[in-house]
């Protein structure tokens, strides 16, 4: 009786080896800022050359989110993961072989980006919140925590493998151990199955959150403003988020700072975001979620300010530091947020629309405007301060959100504000 009290939920093996999957895809997704340098020397490519390849990466990255989800109705997560798995690999060898643009285009740009999608939380927040109900906030958070490992793991690694091997090398290793992860994790791990004594199920759960509308279609959650409102959100943090993967370590370089330097300044915000997002995992469930995406979003908008600002090496690491400890939660809060107001079984394909309309466009955008811009008006102030004005605008539309949806009949949704106290 002790062993079985005692036994971890099953669900928890899943959130920490979907976090870990999560770290690869998003560290290798985000990480490209130190191959930047290195790939422009090699391919002879320009800055805004660069910046438009990873763009239209960043769109085919958004264009395999709501391909995951369909795939996921169709098949399971074991095999979008594997597949997944196989266009990375195949994606890597291409991409170390390529000699011109377009090969590099559409091996990195295309295929790596289409293969990473389907190993990102997308693919993996509806198991996640299917074995999850009561707990929904804080697993999710967990999940997001891969991500900002990932951020605050790859950058610098990625930088001394890439001084110690070259980044073709550093490709293949970093293919490697996608495989030794994913393939295991994907046939023994991922069941989707959900047992009837599944955290939070039943009445225990639906005393934390007001159920979703069971008659909800795909077509009423998308007329619903609330939709909107967070794939603005998830625009402002795909393109601040991939401004800052893509083009924080050449900003600060071009501010003078050393690339060891650079690197750590970017992935001081992500170690530190590792432990806010598990503190903020433990509000998660006790406050309104809306509150702490808007304390999320004020974060980051000030922290892309801090850091173009940066003059001093101490600067750096302390807006890093500050800025790391609510950077993170936008996705974990969104999902959250989406699963608990038009339900799970809605979730993989409206949280794939939403980041493929509003993150991946606003990523794609936020990308090429940090290279063009740099070239063109010769300062990286433009494109980080307008990621600080959009995670701002992204915080105020954040506290507008209402804590349920309701029909007043079978076709007309409406939103409106659950003042249900404690919810």
């Amino acid at each position: 009786m002790m062993n079985k009290a005692k036994r971890l939920y099953f669900g928890w093996y899943i959130v920490i080896t979907a976090s870990i999957i999560v770290l690869l895809s998003m560290g290798m997704r985000m990480g490209i800022g130190p191959f930047i340098h290195p790939i422009m020397d090699d391919l002879k490519l320009s800055r805004t050359e660069i910046s438009l390849i990873v763009s239209i990466g960043m769109i085919f990255y958004g264009v395999g989110m709501p391909l995951a989800g369909i795939l996921l109705k169709a098949f399971n997560t074991r095999i979008v993961l594997l597949m997944g798995l196989a266009i990375v690999c195949i994606s890597i060898v291409w991409t170390v072989y390529s000699k011109g643009m377009l090969s590099f285009l559409l091996s990195y740009g295309v295929f790596l980006s289409i293969g990473l999608a389907f190993l990102s939380s997308i693919t993996l927040s509806p198991i996640v919140s299917k074995w999850f109900v009561r707990q929904r906030g804080k697993a999710l958070f967990y999940l997001t925590t891969g991500g900002m490992a990932g951020l605050a793991v790859m950058t610098p690694v990625e930088t001394w493998l890439i001084g110690l091997m070259g980044w073709h090398n550093t490709l293949l290793l970093l293919g490697a151990i996608f495989l030794c992860i994913v393939l295991p994790s994907a046939i023994f791990i991922m069941r989707e199955d959900v047992p009837e004594e599944a955290d939070g199920a039943g009445a225990a759960g639906a005393k934390i959150r007001p159920a979703a509308p069971a008659n909800l279609t795909l077509k009423d959650a998308l007329k619903t403003p609330t939709y909107w409102k967070i794939v603005f959100g998830l625009f402002a943090c795909g393109f601040g988020m991939n401004l800052l993967g893509s083009h924080g370590v050449p900003m600060l370089m071009d501010h003078h700072f050393a690339p060891m330097t650079a690197s750590l300044g970017v992935g001081i915000i992500g170690v530190v975001a590792i432990f806010g997002s598990l503190f903020l995992a433990q509000l998660a469930d006790r406050f309104p979620r809306k509150n702490i995406l808007f304390l999320v979003y004020v974060v980051r908008g000030l922290g892309f300010f801090g850091l173009v600002f940066s003059a001093a090496t101490w600067q750096l690491f302390l807006v890093s530091f500050i800025g790391g400890l609510a950077w993170s939660g936008s996705v974990a809060m969104s999902t959250a947020i989406l699963g608990d107001l038009y339900g799970v079984r809605l979730l993989a394909i409206l949280n794939g629309l939403a980041y493929f309309i509003g993150h991946q466009v606003g990523a794609a955008i936020g990308s090429f405007l940090g290279g063009w811009g740099y070239e063109v008006f010769g300062t990286h102030l433009l494109s980080f301060s307008a990621a600080g004005i959009l995670a701002l605008l992204a915080s105020l539309a954040s506290i507008t959100l209402p804590q349920s949806l309701s029909f007043s009949k079978p076709t007309d949704l409406y939103d409106r504000h659950n003042i249900t106290s404690g919810q």
